[in-house]
């Protein structure tokens, strides 16, 4: 963990060659994650509302099979509009996600996502750097005018690894485990400190992550008002609005405290 404060707007964001090998490295990890499940561990429910395990592994192995294959994606997002038009767009088509699969065992998941995988982040690779900057997400999901930046570039460079990187910590949590966590991890929370440091609009307060993840960022400009320490990955877990398993501990002015209390990044 790093003992100064610095700028959490000063974290770069993360380039295509390392986002090459942050992608790789959690695709091994979540891959590794799955592999050791017991039977049952499949209908386990999970933190995203309504899916067990195995439904969080179809839903993650449809995002790698629609990115080298768009038209998968246009497709269930026009099924969704029939038969679920109570979702917003996102959430119906990762609902068709799960029902594409349902009958699929979760270790055939496992293999279909060995499939897929590697070949989306190809994909996104032979994409010319200036089309993956110019094509707007949003064209396909409106939700997507909520993000930092609504590009396909910011797609493949970190929602990706985001995703498949908070279901993995969805899936540990989910068996009562602990995440492994390696060096790719700290590029993913400095992203998600990164995004929340472009949208805040609060006084000054400083950021203290714990664990191999950590860090210390400072989030606005000035002498903090408050200060946050928390494990990195219940950081996470706070600012994706699903429940921590440790603990938040903020001291500052209450307004600041309030602020960070209601802090959420888009994973």
């Amino acid at each position: 963990m790093a003992t100064t404060t610095s700028s959490a707007r000063a974290i770069p964001r993360t380039s295509g060659t390392r986002a090459r090998l942050v992608n790789e490295a959690e695709l091994r990890a979540t891959l590794s994650t799955f592999r050791e499940l017991s039977d049952e561990d499949w209908r386990r429910p999970t933190h995203c509302t309504g899916w067990t395990v195995r439904d969080m592994l179809a839903h993650t192995v449809g995002q790698y099979e629609e990115l080298p294959r768009p038209w998968v994606a246009v497709r269930r997002i026009r099924r969704a509009a029939r038969t679920h038009p109570h979702l917003g767009r996102l959430d119906g088509h990762n609902e068709i996600q799960i029902e594409d699969r349902q009958a699929v065992p979760g270790r055939e998941l496992i293999g279909a996502l060995a499939h897929f995988a590697p070949q989306a982040l190809i994909a996104l690779r032979r994409v010319p750097a200036a089309v993956r900057r110019r094509t707007r997400l949003s064209l396909l999901y409106p939700e997507a005018r909520a993000l930092p930046d609504d590009s396909v570039d910011y797609l493949g460079s970190v929602l990706v690894v985001r995703d498949t990187w908070m279901h993995r910590v969805d899936l540990v949590d989910a068996l009562g485990a602990d995440v492994v966590v390696d060096g790719h991890d700290r590029e993913i929370v400095d992203q998600v400190v990164l995004d929340l440091a472009l949208a805040w609009t609060g006084p000054a307060v400083e950021i203290d992550l714990h664990g191999p993840a950590g860090g210390r960022r400072l989030l606005g400009i000035g002498i903090p008002a408050a200060t946050l320490r928390a494990d990195a990955l219940d950081f996470a877990r706070h600012v994706s609005g699903r429940p921590v398993r440790g603990r938040l501990e903020l001291e500052g002015d209450a307004g600041a405290r309030e602020a960070l209390t209601a802090a959420r990044v888009v994973f």
